[in-house]
């Protein structure tokens, strides 16, 4: 195809995805879908007429795709907001994810004519929740605190679990003599390895963003870069989870104070988005509809089971014993969306050649669509019937004093309940060296905050600010008014 061409045709692509994101975000209709429907019509059964079968590539082009999504998501997180949620949100990602695809695979063996490794080969690959479903969701609606950040946590985490189940039972139902030990040593070794070199690259990461200097400032988004693709290759390298690593390294340099953060989030949120445009396309572009009826009744009734059996056991099981009441529970299963994640592992088994391949992949497809447009659009409205949204306080912009000696400024910050500083101690806000919280006023009372104050929701904090630190205080400002 001549250049001109291949770029107009890569422009009206990207146009329509600003059209149809803009169209999703007025409607409540998940994007996803539509960009999903987008790749179907550019394809062979579509008016574009693109043939396109190459699942190994659609398969490359997911792995990039996602590692952009959940680096992304774990550099706008920060472990700050995380870590009062770790225990509820390993457990999702592990127990919840092996609890959906036993489940799920039992049922798949019953609706469809599969052997019991491919019945739990397919009930792996869509147990996983979608950290692009997940996180695209979450910036639309006002979910309680911890219950947000549960969420943002798991889908972030259970990737490595699912991708586990899925290889192993690939390799079970290819290799003659591959057995559970061989199954529970991958799992181990995927999720070991790449927690190790998540939390080293994340420590480097950390101590050379605290560190750059603003000489180099424009460079700082391709050191980010740069990272996230070290994180990646460096675990898959030694055969650890990947996506793992750089979730957690995304963590790790978004919980650093630097004057560059707003800048790094603002660049890897529009990489995201393109990363997440041209997952969704490809994938489209694999799907080919008239393949779809063969499989849309025993879909649609994996999909019922997914959503109101196994999804609700998985965190019933992983929530038993911690501090969440019946709502809460009700709302994490049904936010559970299924997304990018499960089609791409799809993609696996595609590459893989096995007998129900097709069968495998359609149906997955068609599980996807049916959970996104039904929970995604949902998933406010049943938070709001169940009382679970957080309250909306009305903004107030920061008010300036400059002190009499014109050498410090006084910064005013009304903390909402969606601000990522709700429930911080003073000492981990991030503040420059330089700068520091001189007063709480919380209500009627003005409080002389210490380390270990906490900062709570309609708290107005006064920070003396030297002129030379205002923009690093605004920076820091700017992570603080991140929606938690």
């Amino acid at each position: 195809m001549d250049i001109g061409l291949a770029m107009l045709a890569i422009g009206a692509v990207l146009a329509a995805s600003v059209a149809i994101a803009l169209g999703a975000a007025k409607t409540g209709f998940p994007a996803l879908v539509a960009f999903l429907g987008l790749g179907m019509l550019l394809g062979s059964d579509g008016p574009g007429g693109i043939s396109f079968d190459d699942a190994e590539l659609a398969r490359q082009v997911g792995v990039v795709s996602l590692v952009a999504i959940l680096y992304e998501g774990g550099l706008s997180t920060s472990w700050r907001r995380l870590r009062h949620v770790a225990l509820p949100a390993t457990l999702l990602a592990t127990l919840g994810v092996a609890v959906t695809a036993a489940v799920t695979g039992a049922a798949a063996h019953l609706l469809f004519d599969l052997t019991w490794p491919e019945a739990f080969l397919l009930g792996s690959v869509v147990s996983s929740t979608d950290a692009a479903a997940v996180f695209a969701t979450l910036r639309h609606t006002r979910l309680r605190r911890g219950l947000a950040r549960t969420l943002e946590a798991e889908s972030g985490g259970n990737d490595p679990v699912a991708i586990a189940l899925t290889l192993g039972l690939i390799a079970w139902i290819e290799e003659p003599g591959y057995g559970i030990g061989d199954l529970a040593t991958l799992m181990l070794r995927q999720i070991g390895l790449g927690l190790l070199v998540g939390i080293v690259v994340g420590a480097v990461a950390m101590w050379v963003f605290a560190r750059i200097p603003q000489t180099i400032a424009a460079f700082v988004p391709v050191a980010s870069a740069a990272t996230a693709a070290i994180a990646f290759g460096a675990a898959d390298a030694v055969h650890g989870s990947g996506f793992l690593s750089v979730y957690l390294v995304g963590l790790a340099v978004g919980s650093t104070p630097s004057r560059y953060r707003g800048q790094l989030v603002t660049f890897h949120e529009g990489v995201a988005y393109v990363a997440q445009v041209a997952l969704f396309i490809v994938l489209g572009l694999l799907v080919f509809p008239g393949r779809l009826p063969h499989v849309a009744l025993a879909a649609l009734g994996l999909t019922v089971v997914l959503i109101l059996v196994a999804r609700p056991l998985a965190v019933w099981a992983s929530t038993v014993l911690l501090c969440f009441s019946q709502r809460e529970r009700v709302l994490l299963g049904w936010a559970g969306l299924r997304g990018a994640v499960p089609i791409v592992l799809a993609t696996f088994v595609l590459s893989s050649h096995l007998r129900s391949a097709d069968t495998i992949f359609n149906t997955v497809f068609l599980v996807v669509l049916v959970s996104a447009a039904l929970q995604g659009t949902t998933l406010q409205w049943l938070a709001r019937r169940l009382g679970l949204l957080a309250p909306v306080l009305p903004p107030q912009a920061p008010l300036a004093v400059t002190a009499p000696w014109n050498a410090l400024e006084l910064e005013e910050f009304a903390v909402a309940p969606d601000h990522a500083i709700n429930g911080s101690a003073v000492r981990e806000l991030g503040l420059p060296r330089e700068a520091l919280v001189a007063v709480v006023v919380r209500g009627d009372e003005a409080i002389t905050p210490r380390g270990s104050t906490t900062v709570d929701a309609g708290d107005v904090l006064f920070v003396l600010v030297p002129h030379g630190k205002r923009p690093e205080v605004e920076d820091v400002f700017n992570r603080w008014r991140q929606r938690i």
